[in-house]
């Protein structure tokens, strides 16, 4: 990184040295917003749940208390392919950076030529040597909007890898939520199977007794089997789990991972921040604008390039030459001067560089419009579910208790003959579902705290979790910088 650490110190030096014009600034993250989001009118709190400026979690998957998850989120993170395709691009990004700023630099070339040539009884012997330096005067930042536009794509890709960390790391805990609320579904069928075996056991006494009939020992049969088709269902899908776990952490998906049976205890509501603080947290909100200011540049180094061109040159040359017999003495010469270069015509095709960089600024604006509505969209969703969710599990949970006492009265009501099979197995049923509804919604309040810590931009940083080293970027505001720590834990 210390050619790009260079690079940086020639971009601010280069307009004091040669008093080249200075760039034009980029719109700042309020003019941004205020621009890209005309009709969005940011709330000074949330509109459910809690607003505080307290600072969001910076590690949320301790949380959890789950140490097998943590590992397997920094496994994710050391071996995901998608996450090392995101960490490349920050290394393409650090490559175009070295490239661009290689133009604020003098180019120096060296041409050797040595030849022999004999023709009838004489020879002659040409040895020379040429060295040539160019630097282009970068009068309208031309060059110095190219590295800036670099330097911000680089910033650019640091978040969006701190975004992916992210985004894997809840995409593990939630695929690990959902292997283990298979394997608790697939307890309650169980469960729901031993109390139609012994129901299935009960017809069949009634019906040899003469106080049943053949109907309710069949409907007791179906079911049973019923239930088992549940189960075998259930494995399926806590199979399908692992196997998506295994992919995420890049191993072969055999579907035998040793993941969670029970669900994780759900930790505490975590601190929101403000509405306001979102668009300067999150990750992919900050690549967003760093893609605006890229953009930016680049219709500045758009119309800089339809402006004359300067550099300077320079030039030593050393030749010797000898002849038959005779020899000529070296000669070395010595020469500096300036160019001039200015594209008068071009067809229309500088022209239409702006137009298309301008396009470009234009789309960069909308999308980073999008991604921050579709920010403040996913916390105000996560915050809502979440307060939905409390009310149904305090309702499901008394639903449960009751339809536990129907079934005990109705197992006891179908053994004196008050009632049939059909009424016994109709309440088997509503238990079951009322348990699996109950599970349902305890597995989704977790993935919506998961949801509601990627929304708010909290941070992950689990042990042995390794990410590239980068630096923040010129000019880059306090963000990058958190960003960047983020990535060095």
């Amino acid at each position: 990184m210390r050619h790009t650490r260079l690079v940086r110190i020639v971009v601010l030096a280069a307009p004091l040295a040669f008093g080249a014009c200075s760039l034009k600034s980029p719109p700042n993250r309020e003019q941004l917003a205020r621009e890209a989001m005309r009709n969005t009118q940011v709330p000074p709190a949330w509109t459910k749940g809690t607003s505080s400026p307290e600072a969001v979690v910076a590690d949320w998957l301790a949380g959890f208390g789950e140490p097998r998850l943590n590992a397997l989120v920094a496994e994710a993170l050391e071996y995901n392919s998608d996450l090392s395709a995101s960490a490349a691009r920050i290394e393409q990004a650090a490559a175009g950076l070295k490239i661009a700023g290689g133009a604020l630099t003098p180019a120096v070339d060296v041409l050797g030529r040595a030849n022999h040539k004999v023709k009838g009884g004489g020879s002659t012997d040409i040895t020379g040597a040429i060295l040539s330096a160019s630097w282009e005067i970068d009068v309208w930042g031309r060059v110095r909007y190219g590295v800036r536009a670099a330097d911000e794509d680089y910033g650019s890709a640091q978040a969006d890898y701190e975004y992916a960390r992210q985004s894997i790391a809840a995409l593990v805990a939630k695929s690990w939520l959902v292997a283990a609320e298979a394997s608790l579904q697939r307890e309650i069928a169980r469960d729901s199977i031993g109390a139609s075996e012994r129901t299935a056991e009960l017809a069949r006494v009634r019906s040899r007794v003469g106080s049943g009939d053949d109907r309710d020992v069949a409907l007791a049969d179906a079911s049973l089997q019923a239930y088992r088709d549940t189960i075998r269902q259930l494995e399926y899908s806590r199979e399908q789990a692992l196997r998506v776990l295994e992919v995420l952490a890049g191993r072969y998906p055999a579907a035998t991972l040793d993941a969670a049976t029970t669900l994780p205890v759900l930790p505490p509501t975590p601190a929101a921040g403000l509405p306001a603080q979102l668009l300067e947290r999150r990750p992919d909100v900050f690549a967003a604008e760093r893609r605006v200011a890229a953009a930016f540049s680049r219709v500045g180094e758009a119309k800089a390039a339809q402006l004359p061109r300067i550099s300077l040159t320079a030039g030593l040359s050393f030749v010797t030459r000898s002849f038959y017999v005779r020899e000529s003495p070296e000669k070395t010469s010595a020469a500096i001067g300036a160019l001039l270069t200015w594209p008068l015509f071009s067809g229309g095709a500088l022209e239409g560089q702006v137009d298309l960089r301008t396009a470009e600024q234009k789309r960069a604006v909308a999308e980073y419009a999008a991604i921050g509505l579709k920010a403040f969209n996913e916390v105000e969703s996560a915050l809502s579910a979440e307060a939905t969710l409390i009310d149904r599990e305090q309702l499901l949970r008394q639903l449960t208790v009751e339809n536990e006492r129907a079934v005990r009265l109705s197992e006891v009501s179908f053994r004196v003959g008050k009632i049939d099979q059909r009424s016994v197995l109709t309440d088997q049923l509503q238990l079951y579902a009322s348990r699996v509804q109950l599970l349902r919604v305890q597995s989704e309040m977790l993935a919506q705290r998961v949801n509601l810590y990627l929304a708010l931009g909290g941070g992950v940083s689990p042990a042995g979790a390794g990410a590239p080293t980068a630096e923040a970027p010129v000019g880059a505001p306090q963000s990058a910088a958190v960003v960047v720590s983020q990535q060095k834990r």
